[in-house]
């Protein structure tokens, strides 16, 4: 929650401050930037869900230190070479076709480097990810969570100072780097030989040579979750740049960036939720305990659903006004943008579990087939909607292909060898979300219609009266009899 916190900061309460130093123009430029800096991440190739479903199958071997050990000495020198060349042919594209031509921003100073250095600096960090993927597997998730964390408070506050001191890109661009670079540091020199000193043991910290053939057998086992990752990292990034790409207007892709940071939001935090869930599932699949997984897959899915719904209804009613004191009024609010994303964020909420479920249970080939057909679909809407509707058909390109793959035919067919009654069970999230949702944003609507006012204290008052009412009508679950008989309700 701490970490949901301070992704809101970074891509909320931060755009205030960015709007007292910057004109809206250089914010969809910081925007785009950002969103290159995300999808960098893609640069893992899978390795890292490639890594996890080893780590989880080496639990049942008798040498666990040993054979782990081993794997992910073998797997940092692919990290390490894949950052590496990925690095050089960045740097060299960006030479060739300057970022600023491409996306629509020559005209904005300092563009070109700050993005080289956010790509960069990013893909610098990815490597660390492999000793994240331990960390999840070893029951130390939390521990890792607290340090980036911490990495994303002091980016924050450096960003702060840098657009207070320099004003440009590329400083903010540095500042946020930084902290991550430094985070990736700590982590692999002085943490994690620390907390697993096995990995410093008689093998060294680089382990016995691999061949050739074993490293791109990796890579190969690997390309099948990185459609998966591929694919989410998409959604989330690449529409930023495609409508910074296909939209002449600055002013709409500063609206698009701002409108789809809080359904990334919901998004972000259902997946961060179904993390834990998922490494618990991975290790009931590994260990055949069909029962277990049976009650907590439903039980899971149930809870994001009902997290995503509770936030949606409560976004939808106040969201405008929340948007007019964001920005100050300079960006205006587009409505259909932000309902058709919000409704959407709901929608797929029931999917999320089931998707990383899928990466923890070596479900390569299935993810592979699934995601990469979303991807397809959601590029092919893009390119014929974005020109035609602007962001609100990046907006409907996502949903869309949200629904009918990854909750059509993904979620769908996890449940069906997950659960005893999977259509059961989806007509059941599906109720129940749309019932939370209707709830939520009819209260909404009554309160913004009651209490009187406008500006920061109208917006505080009806956002406090809307939670004491929605709290008064959740009351009933503080009763544990209650609670256990609504979850033997769920079908499994």
């Amino acid at each position: 929650m701490v970490q949901v916190l301070l992704n809101l900061t970074q891509q909320l309460f931060l755009i205030p401050a960015f709007l007292h130093f910057w004109t809206g123009d250089i914010l969809a430029a910081w925007l785009a930037i950002y969103a290159a800096g995300s999808l960098v991440v893609v640069a893992d190739a899978g390795l890292q869900l490639r890594a996890v479903n080893r780590f989880l199958a080496f639990k049942s071997c008798v040498d666990c230190d040993g054979r782990t050990a081993s794997f992910y000495a073998g797997m940092l020198r692919i990290y390490v070479c894949v950052a590496v060349v990925l690095g050089v042919l960045l740097i060299g594209t960006a030479q060739l076709w300057p970022p600023s031509v491409v996306l629509g921003f020559a005209a904005t100073a300092t563009f070109d480097s700050a993005l080289l250095v956010m790509t960069v600096g990013m893909l610098v960090t990815v490597p660390a990810n492999l000793a994240l993927g331990l960390y999840r597997v070893r029951g130390q998730y939390g521990r890792s969570v607290w340090q980036q964390n911490a990495a994303l408070m002091l980016g924050q506050i450096a960003q702060v100072v840098a657009i207070a001191v320099f004003g440009s890109l590329l400083s903010v661009a540095v500042a946020f780097v930084s902290a991550q670079i430094l985070f990736a540091f700590f982590l692999f020199v002085f943490d994690t030989p620390r907390l697993f000193p096995f990995l410093r043991g008689a093998r060294g910290r680089w382990g016995p040579p691999r061949s050739w053939r074993w490293n791109l057998g990796q890579l190969g086992l690997a390309l099948p979750f990185a459609a998966g990752s591929f694919t989410e990292l998409a959604l989330v990034n690449l529409p930023v740049l495609l409508v910074s790409s296909l939209v002449t207007d600055r002013l709409a892709v500063a609206q698009w960036g701002l409108t789809r940071v809080i359904a990334s939001m919901v998004r972000g935090l259902c997946q961060q939720v179904s993390m834990p869930l998922a490494a618990e599932l991975g290790h009931d699949y590994a260990m055949g305990d069909k029962e277990r997984l049976r009650r907590l897959y439903a039980h899971g899915s149930v809870f994001i659903t009902v997290i995503a719904s509770l936030i949606v209804g409560g976004l939808l009613p106040f969201w405008p006004d929340f948007f007019a004191l964001w920005t100050h009024g300079s960006v205006p609010y587009d409505a259909p943008l932000a309902i058709t994303l919000l409704l959407g964020s709901a929608a797929v909420a029931p999917s999320l579990l089931a998707l990383v479920f899928a990466y923890h249970s070596n479900r390569g080939d299935l993810l592979a087939r699934t995601k990469g057909l979303q991807l397809v679909i959601f590029l092919a809407l893009s390119f014929v909607l974005i020109p035609k509707l602007g962001p609100l058909g990046a907006a409907v390109a996502i949903v869309a292909s949200d629904l009918a793959i990854q909750f059509g035919l993904l979620a769908l067919m996890i449940m069906s060898q997950t659960l005893q009654h999977p259509l059961r069970h989806g007509a059941f999230v599906i109720f129940t979300a749309a019932a939370i949702v209707l709830s939520g944003w009819g209260i909404g609507i009554a309160v913004a219609a009651v209490v009187p006012g406008s500006g920061l204290a109208h917006f505080l008052i009806e956002c406090m009266v809307w939670l004491i009412l929605v709290g008064l009508l959740a009351s009933p679950l503080l009763s544990k009899g209650l609670r256990d008989h609504l979850m033997g309700l769920i079908p499994s």
